[in-house]
């Protein structure tokens, strides 16, 4: 399959290099997108740019009716995006299909919650002033989005972004560009007006760096490395752009004695084996108190051995290929150092074939903090746990990294739950549930995990500014 960049409703890049994109379950070549660079990102920013007075100045309601129509389409064309999906970055059809329908749930929530950007009057100080708060959406949004989410990722921004009046620049992952391309094709099928939405591939640094530079736009959102977001945050210096950012994980998951092992160990497989581990939420480090430590081992090592490892196109499927080499490559390196520091192998433990980027999904049981699995994020099918005596051990493991994304509680006993979860320096928790996230809640980290939060009403927030309107009654 093959798609073009699209710049003002026009298709763009049919003769520039062509960026082949390679299943990873199968190494072939399933598509193309343009290796666009500055040029594509001038022409991209100067069409959301002009479009942009033209769309503010649309009702809630003419706004939201266009997001209607692309959620019926994703809707509609699950099926299709899914396969797409899945082919270009192995993730398991049926977590790609579902990945559809919580994309489209973002739409559909910001339809609505577009209708509900209120304003305030306050009241005055002196009896011939009345003062007003009016929100303005903050311009043209260049949304950057990871190859592991290629349509939620986007959703997620580009819903709140149009829903407020801004206009957009989609940046996907050369990873998995052909999603972004489909969802592209969906919005030109809804009939947004031309420049409104654009979507531009190839070059990270030369299409961010010039979207960067640019005055014009006003804000970029951004899902992806810490590194990278510290990077941005520098650059967004030069012209104060405004940045919402959701950057790394590295999430603990904590089991008490009281826990629910039934509901316990379906978190834990749900949570950490979700897009075959490959997740910025996962639980990467699982922390079980000494009295249920052996019995959850035994029976979450059972869970994981029955997952369904093979062809991602196969519904039976729960466990696909890692996205390139370099993942795989992190994953054997994290599992030889823990084994070569005492840890041991419950179940799995070895790469699978040689053709494909296949992984056993694996247990390690009688890890510590020396090992660089509890140090280091994964974004792998293994699953390290550490023994913990106390809830104020497991809090202070917990907390002892630099990032603050998601975290995961099992316990029955309201009050621990409540005394724990308020120590946990982290923007979301699963409390006995392994996959918290949802249209109409907040996303996103504290520490070095991001700045904003997407989803829910603060999510739109992000995408408008205050304006103070003092007005003097003579």
């Amino acid at each position: 399959m093959k798609y073009l960049m699209t710049i003002n409703g026009e298709s763009v890049g049919e003769d520039l290099e062509q960026i082949e994109i390679i299943n990873p379950g199968t190494n072939e070549v399933v598509g193309t997108v343009p290796k666009g660079a500055e040029a594509e990102a001038d022409l991209a920013i100067k069409a959301a740019h002009d479009a942009f007075e033209e769309w503010a100045d649309l009702t809630a309601y003419d706004r939201a009716n266009y997001l209607k129509k692309l959620t019926d389409l994703l809707i509609e064309n699950k099926e299709e995006l899914g396969r797409i999906m899945t082919l270009e970055m192995g993730k398991p059809i049926t977590q790609s299909i579902g990945e559809v329908v919580y994309a489209a749930s973002f739409l559909e929530w910001y339809a609505e919650e577009g209708k509900r950007i209120y304003g305030q009057t306050v009241p005055a100080h002196v009896p011939n002033k009345r003062m007003q708060v009016w929100k303005k959406p903050v311009g043209v949004v260049a949304a950057v989005t990871p190859w592991n989410f290629p349509l939620a990722m986007l959703t997620r921004k580009v819903g709140p972004a149009l829903a407020a009046g801004c206009t957009v620049i989609m940046k996907p992952s050369s990873e998995s560009p052909l999603t972004a391309g489909m969802f592209m094709d969906l919005i030109s099928e809804a009939g947004f007006p031309k420049g409104v939405v654009n979507l531009v591939t190839g070059s990270s640094s030369k299409i961010v760096g010039r979207i960067m530079e640019d005055d014009r736009v006003r804000k970029l959102t951004f899902t992806g490395s810490t590194e990278v977001g510290k990077l941005l945050i520098k650059q967004s210096a030069d012209n104060v752009k405004l940045l919402s950012l959701e950057l790394g994980g590295h999430a603990p998951l904590i089991v008490l004695d009281d826990a629910n092992l039934d509901v316990a160990v379906k978190g834990a497989v749900d949570s950490k084996f979700r897009n075959t581990g490959q997740t910025c939420v996962c639980a990467n480090r699982i922390y079980v108190q000494s009295g249920i430590y052996d019995e959850f081992v035994e029976r979450f090592s059972k869970a994981v051995q029955a997952l369904n490892v093979g062809d991602s196109l196969d519904s039976e499927v729960d466990i696909g290929p890692l996205i390139n080499e370099d993942g795989l490559e992190k994953v054997i390196r994290h599992v030889e150092d823990a084994v070569g520091k005492g840890a041991g192998v419950v179940s799995g433990g070895n790469r699978i074939g040689k053709s494909g980027l296949y992984y056993e999904p694996t247990v390690i049981r009688d890890v510590d903090k020396s090992m660089v699995i509890m140090q280091e994020e994964t974004f792998g099918p293994i699953a390290p746990v550490q023994k913990v005596e106390t809830i104020e051990e497991a809090i202070k493991f917990a907390n002892s990294t630099e990032y603050g994304l998601a975290a995961y509680v099992f316990t029955e006993n309201l009050a621990q739950g409540m005394k724990l979860i308020e120590k946990l320096d982290f923007g979301i928790v699963g409390w006995n549930d392994g996959a918290p996230s949802a249209a109409q809640v907040p996303f996103g980290g504290m520490k070095e995990s991001g700045i904003g939060r997407e989803g829910g009403a603060e999510g739109i927030e992000a995408f408008v500014e205050s304006q103070y309107v003092s007005i003097g009654l003579n």
